[in-house]
C-alpha cells in the first residue's frame, strides 16, 4: 500500500489524519514542522498533505521548493479558501486543495483517487501539432525549433487535463465533466480547482505558441 506523508504544525490533526488514512491500509508518516526537509526526503512517499499555514516554513514556500525534483501527489491542507489563494497553491505546484475544516470521509475520498491516477498504466504517445504528449511520463514536450523540444513543466492535475482534451481534439467539455473525468466521480473537488489549473495551463503555454485550450462560451473548454 501506499506510504503517506503528513505536514502540519497542529500535532492533533496529524494524530487525526493517521488514525483516518490508517484504516485503509496506509502507511502514515507525520511531522509537525518542514524545517531543514528537501526534495530528496520526499522520495520515499506516494502522496504528500502539506499544511499551508505552517511557521517558519509555510507549504507554498516548501511545496515551490521541492516541486522540481518530486513527482508524487501534493494536496494541500488549508483554511485559505479564496480564488487567489488556490491560483497560488496550484502555480507552485500542488495537485489540490482540502479545505479545512474537512470531514474524514472527504479527506480519504480524495487521498484514494489521487493514488488511483497514479497507478493507472499508459503504453504511448500522442502528438498534436507541435506537442507531444508521453503517456508513460505523464509529460508534455512543445517543438521550439526543428528537431529541438522542450518540456513544459505541468503538475500532475494539469497533465491530466491536458490528457483528457488532447484524446478528444475539438470535442466541448464542460467543466463539470471535466472534473469528474481527471478526477473521478467520487471527487470532493470542485469546478473552482479546475478553472484555475486551466489558467495555470494557458499561462505555462502562452510562452510558446497560441493557447490550445479554447473556451466555448457557455458551453466550456476544448483543445484546438
Amino acid at each position: 500500500m501506499a506510504h503517506i506523508l503528513v505536514i502540519d504544525d497542529e500535532n492533533d490533526i496529524c494524530k487525526l489524519i493517521e488514525r483516518a488514512l490508517a484504516k485503509d491500509g496506509y502507511t502514515v508518516t507525520t511531522k509537525n514542522s518542514a524545517i531543514n526537509l528537501t526534495a530528496q526526503d520526499f522520495k520515499a512517499y506516494d502522496l504528500v498533505l502539506l499544511d499551508v499555514m505552517m511557521p517558519e516554513v509555510d507549504g507554498f514556500s516548501l511545496c515551490r521548493s521541492i516541486r522540481g525534483a518530486v513527482d508524487c501527489p501534493i494536496l494541500f491542507l488549508t483554511a485559505k479558501t479564496m480564488e487567489q489563494d488556490m491560483i497560488d497553491g496550484f502555480s507552485v505546484g500542488a495537485d489540490d486543495y482540502i479545505k479545512k475544516p474537512f470531514s474524514l470521509l472527504e479527506l480519504r475520498a480524495r487521498v484514494a483517487a489521487h493514488l488511483r491516477r497514479e497507478h493507472r498504466e499508459h503504453h504511448q504517445s500522442l502528438t498534436q501539432g507541435i506537442f507531444r504528449l508521453d503517456l508513460s511520463a505523464k509529460e508534455i514536450t512543445v517543438e521550439v525549433a526543428s528537431g529541438t523540444s522542450e518540456k513544459i513543466l505541468l503538475t500532475k492535475s494539469e497533465y491530466a487535463i491536458c490528457e483528457m482534451l488532447v484524446r478528444n481534439r475539438g470535442q466541448v467539455f464542460s467543466l463539470e465533466h471535466i472534473l469528474e473525468t481527471v478526477f473521478g466521480f467520487d471527487t470532493e473537488s470542485d469546478i473552482a480547482a479546475i478553472r484555475v489549473h486551466i489558467k495555470n495551463i494557458r499561462n505555462k503555454f502562452s510562452k510558446y505558441t497560441e493557447n490550445p485550450i479554447k473556451t466555448v462560451w457557455g458551453v466550456g473548454y476544448k483543445w484546438r
